[in-house]
């Protein structure tokens, strides 16, 4: 009797030694970079989109961006003065809190933040986001949507019908109100009718310097990142012990 495909053993062992490696190869490509480049920016990203910072890094290909594995990326710069890879990174490493990225670059930080301030893109807000405006739609006939989707636009909630082969909303609906915290169902009719919400931006927080070590904030920190920060230093601290 042939052996089943379900009893095939898997070494845990091959799995945990295929992530170390993956680890320790981002370790060495982001202290190659801390030798190779000029300066080192710590920026954080509103309304995260793939596609958006796809965007930013086709049009930054004369540099290095690191997004995502923060506590990696911190093992790589060093966490305190003592495991540091060069004078102060440990300060860049305090930074690396949410939905923070990496920025290796020989562009000044005039030239960053001109560039970074100029790129803002507004997109389809999702489930957790908070409605900007208020959104209603008025009885009457939805021609810009196929029959077909009809019962899609009854489940979300919007009390349609068909009427000569016409999807038609037979009373006026509010979608949402400024300031609601949008529903998985209130953001796809968003999305459906074309409003968009939120904004996808890069704000540059930090700079480091190769040449001197000095270390820079470029903007105050707000309460909910600080409190976010304490947060996770605190997690940080229950993990190690």
């Amino acid at each position: 009797m042939p052996k089943s495909k379900r009893d095939k053993k898997i070494s845990l062992t091959k799995t945990t030694k295929k992530g170390l490696e993956v680890k320790q190869s981002l370790i060495e490509e982001l202290r190659k970079c801390v030798d190779t480049y000029k300066y080192l920016f710590i920026f954080s990203v509103a309304n995260m989109r793939n596609n958006k910072l796809k965007d930013i890094r086709s049009a930054w290909k004369h540099s290095r961006i690191f997004f995502g594995k923060n506590k990696v990326m911190m093992v790589a710069l060093g966490r305190g003065p003592a495991d540091e890879y060069k004078e102060n990174l440990h300060q860049v490493s305090k930074h690396l809190r949410g939905e923070v990225g990496l920025l290796f670059t020989n562009r000044t930080k005039e030239e960053v933040n001109e560039w970074f301030s100029q790129f803002k893109e507004v997109d389809f807000a999702r489930a957790g986001n908070k409605a900007t405006f208020t959104v209603n739609l008025d009885t009457g006939p939805l021609e810009q949507f196929p029959h077909s989707m009809e019962p899609q636009l009854r489940q979300l909630g919007l009390p349609t019908a068909l009427k000569k082969g016409v999807v038609t909303l037979l009373s006026d609906y509010e979608v949402c109100k400024e300031g609601d915290v949008l529903t998985p169902e209130q953001a796809r009719v968003l999305k459906l009718f074309g409003y968009e919400m939120v904004e996808f931006k890069v704000t540059i927080k930090c700079m480091w310097h190769s040449e001197t070590g000095d270390f820079q904030q470029l903007v105050k920190e707000t309460e909910e990142t600080s409190e976010m920060e304490e947060e996770e230093e605190e997690d940080d601290e229950e993990n190690a012990n």
